[in-house]
């Protein structure tokens, strides 16, 4: 589904959608109770009923404005170790790229891709295995990475860091800014620390509407009931609950569309003010 803002066209590009962890698994606290009180609106499409997980999607967002074709986020991938969770580990379903070139785009045809941070899912197809070594998937593109998520990612030195980021800089295709980065005035970084210390979510606007892409500051449409349920691998739990509440108080009261990471189909929408919390009011 294309939507549009201003003169900005925006295509979800899905990799997956499934049943993830159990909400126990992904929040620091004791969500049971609270969770029984909303499964009849989180379920079937944000919480399967037969395993309990919370379903998350997988996606990336392609961005077509009146000057660059930018592709946010670049999900899981093919062929890359992720031992520590096996549905993601050397992945042989290129349906990814089938999915981009049906939106109209070819990889070659990308002139910059955007990382909100530089988890798994979020940096996978910046590369792929082609004649035995990493490349980056996308050849005329310039990666724009905020150098403080690359220090963190580079100390970590995980498997995304030297299979998806560091063959980008070796090729010569990174441009490594501050998180408060403008492309242009169409497109820039938002600094939204705490999941990680160099997270970014991604403003858009034109023609006087506007758009923000909130990579995981918000994993799932029940945290903006509970903006203080910590996420368990957030790098610094406090400051990812301030930057999340924040994110939902400006963005309420701003009115810009959201495009979320991890929400289940149709992932876009708006905050709104539900009491001294907020819901979620996807785009029909």
């Amino acid at each position: 589904m294309a939507i549009y803002v201003g003169g900005i066209r925006i295509d979800r590009v899905l990799e997956m959608e499934i049943p993830f962890r159990d909400p126990s698994e992904m929040f620091v606290e004791d969500t049971g109770d609270a969770l029984d009180a909303h499964r009849h609106w989180l379920e079937p499409w944000a919480l399967c009923p037969d395993s309990g997980q919370l379903i998350l999607a997988v996606q990336s967002y392609l961005v077509r404005t009146g000057r660059h074709t930018v592709l946010i986020d670049t999900c899981v991938g093919c062929d890359k170790a992720y031992d520590w969770y096996p549905l993601w580990n050397k992945r042989t379903d290129r349906g990814w790229l089938a999915r981009l070139a049906a939106a109209g785009v070819g990889p070659e045809e990308i002139d910059y891709v955007f990382c909100t941070h530089l988890h798994a899912d979020h940096c996978g197809w910046n590369t792929q295995m082609i004649d035995g070594r990493w490349v980056p998937t996308f050849p005329n593109a310039k990666y724009i990475l905020a150098k403080s998520e690359v220090a963190h990612a580079r100390a970590g030195d995980l498997s995304q860091y030297r299979e998806s980021v560091l063959p980008v800089i070796e090729a010569g295709q990174a441009v490594l800014v501050d998180t408060d980065y403008g492309l242009d005035d169409e497109i820039w970084l938002e600094p939204t620390p705490g999941h990680t210390p160099g997270h970014v979510a991604v403003g858009l606007a034109a023609n006087g509407d506007e758009a923000v892409m909130c990579g995981d500051l918000i994993h799932s449409p029940i945290q903006c009931l509970y903006p203080d349920w910590r996420y368990a691998i957030d790098s610094d739990p406090e400051q990812g609950n301030a930057t999340r509440r924040a994110f939902l108080e400006a963005n309420c009261a701003r009115g810009r569309l959201v495009l979320t990471a991890h929400f289940p189909s149709p992932s876009m929408g708006h905050i709104i003010e539900d009491g001294d919390a907020f819901r979620f009011r996807f785009v029909s």
